[in-house]
């Protein structure tokens, strides 16, 4: 099960690595109680994907927010569950970077890996405003919400040789399980090209 944006929290803050940004409002609930907010519904997600022939499994779970949460929950979905970074470079570029859940992840490193220059963690509200989902939620799927392509995407590149790939639909309750032929067709659809990087 996808454990969120690689986020984990520590009273108002959150953190990746030893790093921390401030969470904002402590309240943002990224379920499917509040669905009906977002941009995108996880059932019109769904019905992309459908219409699209791309198949998939879908799991209802307890809200997760960390990787933790996900390993302690997940149940029976065998394959590669992941964690997923919204970042932003000082030259206010935005990146979705998709990694294994277990990869340590160097900012440094990576940002000459992607062509930034300078990474850090984008806020809650610009990850609403460019993704359409809150912290707990982030995942390949949001970008149905990019129209403008606005968000490059990284790919770990040892993703693409899973058996499945699990993401949540834009809300954290849920998580579907996709092939990687299934996200490389779903990403012909939203139209981002991943740059494959090694982690």
């Amino acid at each position: 099960m996808e454990g969120g944006d690689g986020l984990t929290k520590r009273g108002g803050d959150l953190s990746v690595s030893g790093l921390q940004i401030i969470a904002g409002d402590e309240t943002m609930d990224a379920s499917s109680a509040f669905k009906d907010s977002l941009p995108t519904t996880p059932e019109s997600l769904i019905e992309t994907l459908s219409g699209a022939s791309i198949e998939m499994t879908r799991h209802e779970h307890p809200p997760l927010r960390t990787v933790e949460d996900s390993k302690a929950l997940r149940g029976q979905m065998d394959g590669t569950h992941v964690k997923n970074l919204y970042l932003r470079d000082r030259k206010k570029r935005n990146f979705l970077v998709v990694a294994q859940e277990d990869r340590d992840i160097d900012l440094k490193a990576l940002q000459d890996k992607i062509g930034a220059d300078r990474l850090s963690f984008g806020s809650a509200d610009r990850l609403f405003e460019f993704l359409g989902v809150r912290p707990g939620a982030v995942s390949p799927f949001t970008l149905i919400n990019d129209s403008d392509h606005r968000v490059r995407l990284a790919l770990d590149s040892g993703l693409m040789e899973a058996k499945m790939l699990y993401f949540h639909p834009l809300v954290n309750d849920l998580t579907l399980g996709v092939t990687p032929d299934g996200l490389r067709r779903f990403l012909a659809i939203t139209g981002h090209d991943p740059v494959m990087v090694t982690l």
